[in-house]
């Protein structure tokens, strides 16, 4: 998966500001593959997500299994702001730490990214039958070399539908979006609960990033 060709992107550069949205997030663990691709561990999940392009926030609640325990992740992004809560429901506790404002990336279709082509989910015998996605390929530049990525867009709306990323280290992880509505119905789940008003922030360790809720999973079991 090296050479998918040259294609410019000409329009669906970005995708609605506001959205919320259920997906599901699997690797790679089909027996048989590619061993360059085979993911690490098994892993599944199930999450709501509230996004907010405009304000650079982000609401993630997951559950899932990872390594056959159960686990579950609030996390509130506050990237203007500089600032990731991670919430802990049960015990009514917050972390409150540093987050890379620069790490905020918008759903959007990067301008370097290639066109794989375009099909229709579905049948197109009749109305009301297909969907009309288009599917873009890219790689991202890493310390350690390139990740990878395939994502599917509507072509009307350019709402996500599907995205598989690649790491060295993870594999391929595959996430499906579904139930999107566009517009944020809650504007409170863009604020903290209040037994995180005197969570004090955590000066010690490394700026956090989106991918710092997934940094230790074990611990949200």
């Amino acid at each position: 998966m090296t050479n998918f060709g040259g294609d410019e992107v000409v329009d669906c550069v970005t995708v609605e500001p506001f959205m919320l949205f259920d997906y599901v997030k699997l690797t790679n663990n089909t027996a048989k593959m590619d061993r360059r691709c085979k993911a690490n561990e098994k892993f599944y999940a199930n999450a709501k997500y509230t996004y907010d392009a405009m304000l650079k926030r982000i609401r993630f609640k997951e559950v899932g299994s990872y390594e056959n325990k159960t686990f579950g992740i609030d996390a509130l992004l506050l990237f203007r702001e500089g600032v990731m809560y991670t919430i802990n429901h049960r015990n009514k506790t917050c972390k409150k730490e540093r987050l890379k404002r620069e790490d905020f990336h918008p759903m959007e279709i990067p301008a370097d990214a290639a066109l794989l082509g375009q099909v229709i989910l579905g049948s197109s015998s009749g109305p009301g039958q297909g969907l009309l996605v288009n599917t873009w390929y890219g790689e991202v530049a890493t310390p350690s070399g390139k990740d990878k990525w395939v994502s599917t867009f509507t072509e009307v709306g350019c709402i996500p539908v599907s995205s598989a990323y690649y790491t060295d280290k993870t594999g391929w992880m595959l996430s499906s979006f579904f139930n999107i509505v566009v517009g944020i119905l809650d504007p409170r789940e863009f604020f903290p609960p209040k037994f995180c008003q005197g969570a004090l922030l955590d000066e010690t360790e490394e700026a956090a990033n989106f991918y710092s809720i997934f940094k230790n999973l074990t611990k949200y079991s």
